[in-house]
């Protein structure tokens, strides 16, 4: 019997949502976009994602608002997908998902998230508990952790290994197509 594809018979919200962003692959393509990813061929290269995976993946996130369209080149023209508020709000659900990860099992601390204010590390539900606010997407700062690879070979690892903000588009990678 094969896999269905929604959860049609479920009264739950939680089962709504895994419609959206459950597939494979899906949180990592919205936890790039909130790092600044926009464009097609830094996913393809921070990821690993197969092209065909990848497409559906932007094509549905869009479809849900999650992700915004925005044309960025006409000739030849060429997109760019920009978070919306949507994306926005599952910011702490990225976070917690990745603090749980790290937790259950084991694993080292690749990213700080701070308050980009003051440069305290947020609390366990994205508050700063040096200014007692809830820090907006916008203000978290991302700072490399001892457990990322000091060598990385695509140019989105690389750009990450410096502290930067969330939403931040990272520029384009200047080898890119030679």
């Amino acid at each position: 019997m094969a896999l269905g594809k929604d959860y049609a018979t479920q009264e739950c919200s939680i089962a709504r949502a895994l419609e959206v962003v459950g597939e494979r692959w899906t949180l990592l393509v919205i936890r790039d976009a909130l790092y600044g990813v926009r464009r097609y061929n830094d996913f393809l290269a921070h990821l690993g994602i197969p092209r065909a995976v990848l497409a559906a993946r932007l094509q549905a996130l869009t479809a849900e608002g999650i992700l915004e369209k925005r044309r960025y080149q006409e000739s030849p023209p060429r997109d760019e997908y920009v978070p919306t508020d949507r994306a926005l709000a599952l910011w702490p659900t990225v976070r917690s998902l990745g603090r749980w990860g790290r937790e259950q099992f084991d694993e080292p601390q690749l990213r700080y998230f701070r308050h980009a204010d003051c440069g305290t590390e947020l609390g366990l539900y994205g508050e700063c508990p040096r200014c007692a606010v809830i820090v907006p997407v916008p203000d978290v700062l991302v700072d490399p952790g001892p457990g990322l690879d000091p060598n990385p070979t695509d140019h989105i690892s690389r750009a990450l290994l410096k502290p930067r903000r969330l939403l931040q588009p990272f520029e384009s990678d200047p080898t890119a197509g030679r």
